[in-house]
């Protein structure tokens, strides 16, 4: 019983995860979880990372 509520555990942080990278993409987040990602608009952001 109790690998099952950690496996359901894991399943659902792996799956909000997932929605929440799918949502940023569609807001059209260049750079996921970088503060300053609403705000590039060159090709790279002000953190430093790379748009790819």
């Amino acid at each position: 019983m109790a690998n099952a509520i950690v496996i359901f555990v894991l399943i659902l942080i792996v799956g909000a995860a997932a929605a929440y990278v799918i949502k940023a993409k569609k807001r059209g987040q260049k750079c996921i979880g970088c503060p300053y990602a609403k705000e590039c608009t060159s090709q790279v952001c002000g953190c430093g990372c790379s748009d790819k």
